[in-house]
């Protein structure tokens, strides 16, 4: 199947994710229906900030909405053709000559992989995939002064910041005005790539530096479609959760975007007796054993289970530490839900999942 994205998504599904980053609101549902009223109401174009994905423990500094003029009052930046024109179906079957690979030391690629640890738009891709995105990144030196991205440019590159420090700036009225600054971390440059629009923002280097940048088809290749594979692949997943049967497509979608793979092997815990309740799991692949610790500590084993079910539910509803151990059995992978996307996306099924508790077995799922 060909899929062409409608002109004019990519605005709105931007627009709307800047809104939710800046609002925080308690209930995205509601936020949204809002929103997107309001939006159809109106129908008056917006301008957004680029929105900077930093490491978690950092803000990105957005700009005042308010700064921007009306589209139709900026042809400096106006959407080029050729980056409005380009499209890009995440089902059609990747060359692999398309495949890009730069030769790295045994030193560079440690400090690669350090650098992209924590970057959350390569938190859903596999092992096999991180290492594509290592092979893909070149090194860029950059000096004091350099200009690493322009706002209105076409955008080329996704960037990963190793060290330096970095000013992202906005031409407001012909003025520049500082709206962030990375701090030897931290990501830029993805939204160009996702979204066919010219860069919104320019990014300076105030220090000496070093960056890992990825070249757009590559970014695509790899982030955007295994994105696209990863939402498929847990929905079919999920599809067959009887206890999700209550969950709407959009809910259920929503929850194959929340979770997030994790590979055990043979013998490895996956949770153990006393800790606290992180999240929960859905087995994806393998087989699980689950057990309790006797008083004379030894351990018994109480279940089995394999592809298609879940654990650690209990201890989330009941908010008590888990009370059994689950360990896999040859190789297993696992999709996980944090606790805190399980209360905010899993709660239509919370009253079911305490109902149907007493049909486990004892401690099963805890």
């Amino acid at each position: 199947m060909n899929l062409e994205i409608p002109d004019g998504l990519g605005d709105l599904l931007r627009d709307f994710t800047v809104s939710v980053l800046r609002e925080k609101p308690n209930d995205l549902y509601d936020y949204a229906v809002e929103y997107f009223t309001t939006a159809r109401d109106t129908r008056r174009p917006k301008e957004v900030p680029m929105y900077i994905i930093v490491d978690s423990d950092e803000e990105a500094g957005e700009p005042d909405p308010k700064m921007f003029q009306p589209k139709n009052t900026r042809n400096r930046y106006a959407r080029r053709q050729s980056v409005s024109a380009e499209r890009y179906d995440p089902e059609e079957d990747d060359d692999d000559d398309d495949r890009v690979v730069h030769p790295k030391t045994d030193a560079q690629r440690e400090r690669l992989t350090e650098a992209v640890s924590g970057i959350l738009l390569f938190r859903s891709l596999d092992s096999d995939q991180m290492q594509e995105v290592i092979d893909a990144m070149f090194e860029m030196k950059v000096k004091p002064g350099e200009t690493v991205i322009q706002q209105g440019d076409d955008g080329d590159n996704f960037y990963v910041i190793d060290d330096g420090i970095y000013e992202v700036s906005v031409n407001v009225k012909g003025a520049d005005k500082s709206v962030h600054t990375f701090d030897n971390r931290g990501s830029f440059g993805e939204l160009a790539l996702m979204y066919n629009m010219p860069r919104s923002a320019t990014v300076t280097a105030k220090t000496s530096g070093t960056l890992w940048a990825m070249d757009r088809n590559s970014f695509r290749r790899i982030v955007l479609k295994s994105a696209f594979k990863k939402r498929k692949k847990y929905e079919h997943l999920l599809e067959n959760v009887t206890i999700l049967q209550s969950l709407d497509h959009y809910e259920r979608m929503t929850l194959a975007d929340a979770l997030h793979p994790k590979i055990y092997q043979e013998g490895e815990a996956i949770i153990k007796q006393g800790d606290d309740a992180d999240g929960i799991y859905f087995v994806e692949d393998g087989h699980i054993r689950i057990t309790i610790d006797n008083p004379e500590g030894s351990e018994q084993e109480i279940a089995t289970r394999s592809t298609g079910t879940y654990f650690g539910e209990l201890a989330l509803i009941e908010n008590k530490p888990r009370t059994a151990n689950v360990y896999a059995v040859g190789k297993v992978k696992v999709a996980f839900l944090e606790r805190e996307c399980f209360e905010r996306l899993l709660g239509p099924c919370v009253d079911i999942m305490k109902r149907n508790s007493q049909l486990y077995t004892m401690y099963v799922g805890k």
